[in-house]
């Protein structure tokens, strides 16, 4: 079975790929020209590599106009924060996607989707979010990926065999993402709480990697969409303890508790600065994000997975840094 796959060398892709590596495929791989070796090399003279940036639409389309695959997953995209044009932002993230959903239309292959739970902003308006949540177009980021969605629906009117994987934010070994600075800014003793209940949902990266192999394997409802986190959501202060207890042998501080009105004002300045990333690092820990995944659960037989003690694969991983 021939797969392409986009994202190879990003943290979910490469896991993803791994998982598909252990079935008898073929793998084609899209890469970004340039792209450091190191974070492909596992998979030399296992993956046929096309370096292609997905920012450059004329080039990815005259590769696809001359090739055909059974599935198509696609997981790269330009992340939230990077220093990087709108027009690069819509290019790699609507545009190229388009791109794809025409190439699995055309030879009916089955198009498989990585979102974001971001969809729902960062921080939802209503809690658990769930597919009929409203959508937020608070960065630019967020706003690329649902109008993905929004061409990935209309193209399944038209016959279009698509899913979609929503995952939160993810946490594995080798993340360098929100749950490492998490981890980092604890055992510097710099983690700074709100005084009121803050609840998160993380996402541990094996049940990305089951959600995707799943889908890859079943006939599913063209135009789902599955939010896939934990089971359940924790209290930020619960995996904040919990971190401190692996690294330190001890309950985080309590004297780095403050007022919620701190992160309300550190959130207008990046604002003011028109700083998406802290935006999103000032709501992040001082809001509840959490979301309803029971389709994902039901439908695909997700393995039942709770943050704590599972986050243990992050700190052991830091600790060996």
């Amino acid at each position: 079975m021939k797969i392409l796959i986009t994202g190879i060398s990003g943290f979910i892709g490469k896991n993803v790929a791994r998982n598909l590596l252990k079935k008898n495929v073929q793998i084609t791989a899209i890469v970004r020209p340039n792209t450091n070796f190191k974070r492909i090399a596992e998979f030399e003279n296992k993956v046929k590599f096309i370096e292609i940036d997905l920012t450059n639409i004329a080039t990815l389309r005259n590769f696809l106009s001359e090739n055909a695959f059974v599935q198509i997953i696609h997981i790269g995209a330009i992340r939230g924060g990077r220093k990087f044009t709108k027009q690069q932002y819509f290019d790699a993230n609507v545009n190229a996607t388009e791109q794809l959903i025409i190439n699995a239309k055309k030879h009916n292959s089955k198009f498989i989707f990585c979102s974001s739970v971001g969809v729902f902003g960062a921080i939802p308006k209503e809690l658990p979010a769930n597919n009929f949540t409203e959508r937020q177009e608070d960065n630019y980021y967020h706003f690329t990926k649902i109008y993905a969605e929004k061409i990935i629906q209309k193209h399944v009117l038209n016959g279009l065999s698509a899913a979609i994987v929503r995952p939160a934010i993810t946490y594995g070994e080798g993340d360098f993402g929100f749950p490492f600075t998490l981890t980092k800014l604890v055992d510097k003793n710099l983690m700074f709480l709100p005084n009121h209940e803050v609840k998160i949902h993380l996402t541990n990266i094996e049940l990305i990697v089951q959600a995707f192999n799943k889908l890859s394997e079943i006939d599913f409802k063209s135009g789902t969409a599955y939010n896939v986190a934990d089971l359940h959501p924790v209290k930020l202060t619960e995996i904040v303890d919990f971190i401190n207890q692996e690294l330190h042998q001890k309950k985080y501080s309590r004297h780095k508790i403050i007022n919620v009105k701190f992160f309300d004002f550190g959130e207008k300045i990046a604002r003011f600065l028109k700083n998406e990333l802290w935006v999103s690092r000032f709501e992040l820990i001082s809001k509840s994000w959490y979301y309803n995944t029971q389709n994902s659960y039901t439908n695909l037989g997700l393995k039942h997975i709770e943050t704590i003690p599972n986050f243990k694969i992050v700190t052991n991983w830091y600790k060996g840094l």
